[in-house]
């Protein structure tokens, strides 16, 4: 099936489109975004002004005439910190939905912290061990870990790239001064939160999901994105501080000319590497690991696996086979046939097991993340 995900976020607004069906990877069909930082759009009182919402809604309906012109059969609409935390946020979604017909359903921090982790859980598959996730955004930085697929802590706190360098970088460049209280704010914030993770154990791997991670990762020297998703790709600590240290001496003019930097992101690119530096201090790694899935693949999976909860599969090709060779066997016309590829040897297929959700309700299930059909396609 073709599955859409329309992702409000707080620098980006981003439809993509996945091939994709049960047990199998999701496969990027096609891609429309724009950016769009919602929070340069807030008011005094923390609304998101008219220009913001009219900039908003015109893209929604660009999303949603895009999946009905490659018809998708199924749309996720979702939207994080930016719309989570403006103070008409309700009127907003409400304005979007009268407009557009099109439900944006509104993640909580932890929501959006557990699909992550989701995500990168099946990336790195069981053998990873307990894993710790880091997720920059523009609005929030979120934090998960676990040792299953769902986290057993998924929390949230306001240290996203945006939002820092509008509250706490003027200037451009940024003062000394500026850059030394907001590496004290975002400590500050931080340490409260740590200890509550190390009660539960120490990560095999640190994982970061983000494009600011991804591109602090290139700017260190890890492999363009042209090189694949299958590439390992490291952010270390200790160049972490190094290249926090050179951008925060340069313009954003100039950051623009490093590996990886678009527009979008130069401007916020030193906030982000303070978080990143202050959380990996904090944990107490040396480095992290780049996961090339995040929220999205994390709610495309979540919602195939709800697929398979709710639909009955058919069986395998060879399955149906085997049962036919029984029924000749007994009717005494079944012949022996070496198992090869076009005759692979039968195996069992268990019914599947839904996934349970974490009695801490840290994490989200996708049955409260609303499927809106698409024209030309009927909602699963």
């Amino acid at each position: 099936m073709r599955l859409g995900v329309l992702d409000i976020g707080s620098n980006t607004v981003h439809l993509l489109l996945v091939d994709a069906h049960p047990g199998a990877r999701p496969v990027a069909f096609a891609s429309h975004k724009r950016p769009l930082s919602l929070v340069q759009y807030l008011d005094g009182d923390g609304n998101i002004n008219d220009a913001g919402q009219n900039e908003l809604i015109e893209f929604v309906l660009e999303a949603w005439e895009f999946a009905a012109r490659h018809k998708a059969e199924d749309l996720l609409a979702f939207c994080t910190s930016a719309i989570r935390e403006a103070t008409n946020g309700a009127e907003v979604l409400a304005r979007v939905k009268h407009e557009t017909t099109v439900t944006l359903q509104e993640l909580t921090g932890s929501e959006e912290a557990s699909m992550t982790f989701f995500a990168v859980r099946r990336w790195y598959g069981w053998g990873a061990g307990p894993i710790l996730d880091l997720d920059i955004g523009g609005g929030s930085f979120e934090m998960a870990f676990g040792t299953d697929e769902l986290p057993e802590i998924a929390t949230s706190v306001p240290l996203g790239a945006s939002r820092l360098t509008r509250d706490w970088l003027h200037d451009d460049p940024p003062t000394a001064k500026s850059v030394k209280e907001l590496r004290r704010y975002i400590r500050s914030t931080l340490k409260p939160v740590v200890p509550t993770f190390h009660q539960l154990g120490r990560a095999n791997l640190v994982a970061g999901t983000s494009k600011t991670f991804r591109s602090l990762a290139r700017i260190a020297g890890a492999a363009p994105s042209a090189a694949g998703p299958y590439v390992k790709r490291e952010l270390h600590a200790a160049d972490l501080g190094l290249w926090a240290q050179r951008i925060s001496a340069m313009t954003v003019e100039d950051r623009l000319y490093l590996p990886g930097v678009s527009d979008a992101r130069a401007r916020q690119l030193l906030a982000g590497a303070l978080v990143a530096e202050a959380a990996l201090e904090l944990f107490e790694f040396p480095k992290m690991e780049i996961c090339p899935w995040a929220l999205r693949e994390g709610l495309i999976l979540r919602r195939l696996d709800q697929l398979v909860f709710e639909e009955a599969l058919d069986p395998a090709p060879h399955v149906g086979k085997r049962k036919k060779d029984k029924a000749k066997k007994k009717a005494g016309k079944h012949t022996d046939t070496p198992a090869t590829e076009e005759n692979p040897v039968p195996v069992n297929t268990p019914a599947p097991t839904p996934i349970p959700v974490p009695v801490n309700n840290t994490a989200v299930d996708t049955t409260a993340v609303e499927a809106t059909p698409v024209a030309g396609g009927v909602a699963s």
